[in-house]
């Protein structure tokens, strides 16, 4: 019998979404027509959907996948990521890293960190990136400076948050992504400004669009994603 993990007390913070307004069939021929997924993360995909609640979470094959070009394209020294979950995006993120790199994620789940710090391992990535256990605010005033690459996913309501103490170490020309500004859709839905997840991403969206020190775009890859670079 499998064994299952069932962390539901701790991930209450992260919203279920579905994420099914991009049609199956597009998905899909998106995916076929991509780099396909390195066999750790295709193994990492696999025991995610089988022994953690919420499989829907990580990051996915064709998210996956643009992390890695993004980061290939940056060749960043230092990547900060905000919510770690099963370790997908931060492998696909590393892939990029320079020479000497490194990259930090953070996540508030220690039941996860050994999970995802085996595959860490598996990936031959365990000298080169860094969970730290914490909340997200308490720990990015604590990281150096000079920030070439920095991912948020996490909760969603602290978005704005993370993104204000984020962009102050980041060096000029760096780049920060957004994950789930779609919210499955619900942001061009009025009916669902009410919901407290939502209306935090709306207004984290507003914000970022009317901030003088970036250069952005929102692109709308499965659950949506911001690219945003400092000026």
């Amino acid at each position: 019998m499998q064994k299952s993990f069932h962390f539901s007390k701790k991930l209450k913070a992260k919203q279920v979404f579905t994420m099914d307004f991009i049609p199956k069939a597009i998905q899909e021929y998106a995916e076929r027509h991509s780099s396909a997924e390195p066999e750790v993360l295709y193994d990492l995909n696999r025991q995610t959907h089988l022994k953690v609640l919420k499989p829907r979470m990580l990051s996915g094959h064709l998210q996956g996948r643009l992390l890695s070009l993004i980061s290939h394209m940056i060749k960043p020294q230092l990547i900060v990521e905000i919510g770690t979950y099963t370790g997908y995006s931060a492998l696909c993120l590393a892939e990029g890293l320079a020479e000497n790199g490194r990259l930090i994620t953070i996540d508030v789940n220690e039941e996860l960190k050994g999970f995802a710090e085996s595959f860490f391992q598996k990936a031959d990535m365990q000298d080169r990136i860094q969970m730290l256990i914490g909340h997200a605010a308490d720990i990015i005033p604590t990281l150096p400076g000079s920030i070439d690459l920095a991912f948020i996913d996490a909760d969603k309501k602290n978005y704005r948050l993370y993104y204000d103490l984020l962009l102050p170490k980041m060096r000029p020309g760096g780049f920060l992504l957004a994950d789930n500004v779609l919210w499955s859709g619900k942001v061009v839905d009025a009916s669902q400004a009410k919901d407290p997840a939502t209306r935090s991403i709306m207004e984290f969206n507003e914000y970022v669009s009317r901030d003088p020190r970036v250069e952005k775009v929102l692109l709308p890859i499965r659950d949506g994603i911001y690219l945003i670079r400092k000026k």
